[in-house]
């Protein structure tokens, strides 16, 4: 069964497009029916006469132009206010000029330009009109013609009401797209501070202090080879992270964050931070984007202790719950550089806005007695 957006998609695809030609076609072939003979539009007081083979033009022309309305409405405007005068002076009073209003409807929706023009000179036609047909049928009563004007007046206001529908329509979707790129840029900032901040925060953490290890090659080539060892990982994830943003990468493009905060502690401990880690509970079987947050919330912590707090003593818990994954990174203001992070603050924005998206809670400020700490609750499982 065709669901009802699958029915809008349709409509909107096709079927806008077939109710003009098909009211054209219907207007045309209708009006020649002898039941409605003469039983059209009337005004002006002509008398009607028998549809003769002029009248098959005449109809042509007030009702056939709706086929190609929607490319051409001006043209076909002309030629329907054309074919309607001429229906009207020569007494014809067809149903094909039912016409004239939904030409109209069609006009006032899709003329961008010299609306105004239009109603202008739509207006002097229909008064040379009013006037053909005084001479025509003196001493009939303008009320007729005075409510044919403000049919045909409000025919315009719909076209115009369906014009400001498309134009909002278009619009909000502009609006749409353009908050979607920019909130697609913010993920991918959020993603290259949290991917490039902690790895080269680490390796220049890991140089400096290689400056000092010349006299002990052992040391010397432990600190070179994790500087190297925290290259490739910046490279692999980065390269993760362009496969992210590849629209024809067709593998599972997940982040394997399952025993990748122990590797995180590892690679903070080889730059020189004293870290404790201790993680309780098992994860949940599906934790949606849950652990990728958790981890990108250990991640930002253990760069910021690196930065501003180094050598300072840091704690990393991570308890595993059956709803939820709590995180904990906390430092004791030991360190040569401890204190608060004192950056752009970009990256602790970023955590909370994360850690919010899913429903969380995070806080990040100074510890009593000194030192920083960064906490999380954040829901598992519930999101993909």
């Amino acid at each position: 069964m065709i669901s009802s957006r699958e029915a809008r998609d349709v409509w909107r695809r096709y079927g806008a497009k077939a109710v003009y030609p098909l009211l054209g076609v219907l207007l045309f072939a209708g009006s020649f029916m002898p039941s409605m003979e003469n039983h059209g539009t009337q005004v002006g007081g002509v008398e009607a006469r028998p549809f003769d083979l002029l009248a098959v033009l005449v109809i042509a022309v007030e009702a056939l132009p709706l086929v190609v309305c929607r490319q051409w409405p001006v043209v076909c405007s002309a030629l329907v206010a054309l074919g309607f005068s001429a229906d009207q002076l020569l007494g014809y009073h067809s149903l094909a000029g039912t016409a004239l209003p939904i030409v109209l409807i069609c006009l006032a929706s899709r003329l961008e330009q010299r609306r105004r023009l239009a109603v202008g000179l739509l207006t002097l036609a229909f008064l040379a009109l009013a006037v053909a047909l005084a001479q025509l049928a003196p001493g009939e009563p303008i009320s007729e013609l005075t409510i044919l004007y403000l049919a045909l007046g409000l025919a315009w206001g719909i076209g115009s009401w369906l014009r400001a529908t498309r134009a909002a329509e278009a619009e909000r979707r502009l609006r749409v797209a353009e908050e979607t790129r920019q909130a697609e840029r913010s993920r991918i900032a959020r993603e290259l501070h949290d991917v490039v901040t902690h790895h080269v925060t680490a390796m220049v953490v890991q140089a400096e202090a290689a400056r000092y290890l010349t006299a002990a090659p052992d040391r010397l080539d432990q600190s070179l080879t994790a500087v190297t060892d925290t290259g490739r990982q910046a490279i692999t994830d980065l390269r993760h992270l362009l496969d992210l943003l590849n629209p024809d990468h067709g593998t599972d493009l997940r982040v394997p964050v399952v025993g990748r905060i122990r590797t995180l502690v590892e690679q903070t401990r080889r730059a020189g931070q004293p870290v404790e880690f201790s993680e309780h509970g098992t994860p949940a079987e599906s934790t949606g984007s849950g652990d990728l947050v958790a981890y990108r919330v250990v991640q930002e912590a253990l760069t910021n202790a690196l930065k501003y707090a180094h050598g300072s003593r840091t704690s990393v818990r991570v308890q595993h719950g059956d709803r939820e994954i709590t995180v904990a990174v906390g430092t004791d203001g030991s360190g040569a550089r401890s204190g608060a992070p004192g950056g752009s603050g970009r990256g602790l924005a970023g955590l909370r806005e994360r850690v919010d998206v899913l429903g969380g809670e995070f806080s990040a400020g100074d510890r009593t007695g000194g030192g920083f700490l960064v906490r999380a609750r954040i829901p598992a499982g519930n999101r993909s």
